[in-house]
């Protein structure tokens, strides 16, 4: 088997038995089975579920990571290896993320007597729900590792490209719940209650307004009521009405702008319709800034492999690496994965053609970047 069909054959082994944050138990078995078969050491780290494993001496360290978790969504591709647990699949490209650094981990393997050092690869669990990032830090994953390099696949670029940007790259994420209570009412008698639908209905379109009337148009931010529950039959009108959505910006300055806004909306619809708006904000990640230095380096070792690079856009998405880069500096970087359908859809289908180029390319990083001063 050569080392691309091997990269293929676990990505479709791991597409077709996806877990859920912090339930990734096969997963981890599979990954420590495939690393310890191939020589690789790992560390006695308390992890229920995720690996670190590391290859190489020395004092100096450099770190790659790769995520394994899944998504609660049911596939609907007709690929031979799809998810073979309902309601559960890879959307999002974990399996490809894991794949890509297993092949990395082999490759420095094979070098291990030439590197300047030590190369620690994560294998991390629950980024989808934004804690394992913080639960490997807490473990000791990053203890004595001076930069860390990451990837997420990107199906709008084709394969063989690659992207990544100085600065801001991944979106703050917040998550927002909004419970409207009134009075209820008999819907024929509206007057004897306080309406909580029609203070919900103002309250969503009042919301939409921030991004474009109370925030500069040259900065990036969404807002998305993603969810709206309240009233059970047709003929009452319902005393609470629940709201719920995320908020995505760049910039604290903004981020916090948008809240108080949002805090202020609610207080005056609840005043003005003599009814009570609670608002409970719950806190992802913060923005993935990429420090210039090692975002420049990323680069120009995709340059030097082969990658057609490019500047990346800014992502409205959320991305649990950025918790490492507020320990270390690093970069996280895109690469082209060419699908019909985008991250989180139940169609997303990316061409594993990306997997050897990728798995050479973090290594090649690697190596080079325990080189670095």
């Amino acid at each position: 088997m050569s080392f691309a069909e091997q990269l293929i054959d676990w990505r479709r082994e791991l597409h077709q038995y996806p877990e859920l944050s912090l339930q990734e138990f096969e997963t981890t078995r599979r990954v420590r089975h495939w690393l310890e078969n191939a020589g690789l050491r790992l560390l006695p780290l308390s992890l229920p579920t995720g690996v670190v494993a590391e290859v190489g001496r020395g004092e100096k360290i450099i770190a790659l990571r790769a995520d394994i978790d899944a998504l609660p969504i049911h596939e609907v591709t007709d690929v031979p290896f799809a998810s073979r647990h309902p309601g559960v699949m890879h959307a999002c490209g974990h399996d490809i993320h894991t794949s890509v650094m297993l092949g990395a981990a082999l490759l420095l393997k094979e070098k291990e007597q030439h590197l300047a050092g030590r190369v620690r690869i994560l294998f991390q669990p629950a980024e989808e729900s934004f804690g394992g990032a913080q639960r490997m830090i807490q473990a000791g994953a990053l203890d004595g590792v001076s930069a860390i390099f990451g990837m997420h696949n990107e199906p709008g670029l084709p394969v063989g490209a690659f992207a990544t940007r100085s600065g801001a790259f991944y979106a703050n994420v917040d998550r927002f719940a909004l419970k409207v209570t009134g009075k209820g009412a008999h819907a024929a008698r509206p007057h004897e209650g306080s309406d909580a639908i029609l203070l919900a209905s103002q309250l969503v379109v009042a919301l939409q307004s921030i991004a474009s009337r109370n925030v500069n148009t040259l900065e990036s931010v969404v807002l998305s009521v993603t969810r709206i529950q309240g009233g059970n039959t047709w003929n009452v009108l319902p005393e609470h009405v629940e709201l719920e959505g995320t908020l995505r910006t760049h910039q604290p300055a903004v981020r916090d702008q948008v809240k108080r806004r949002v805090n202020e909306i609610a207080a005056g619809l609840a005043q003005a319709f003599a009814a009570d708006i609670a608002v409970t904000w719950y806190e992802g990640p913060s923005a993935l800034i990429n420090p210039a230095r090692w975002a420049t380096f990323a680069r120009e070792v995709a340059d030097e492999q082969g990658y057609r690079t490019e500047e990346a856009d800014l992502h409205m998405g959320g991305e649990d690496f950025a918790v490492y880069l507020q320990q270390i500096p690093g970069a996280f970087v895109s690469i082209g994965s060419d699908s019909q359908y985008g991250l989180h859809h139940p169609a997303f289908d990316p061409d594993e053609n990306l997997l050897e180029e990728a798995a050479r390319y973090f290594a090649r990083l690697a190596e080079k970047a325990l080189l670095q001063s």
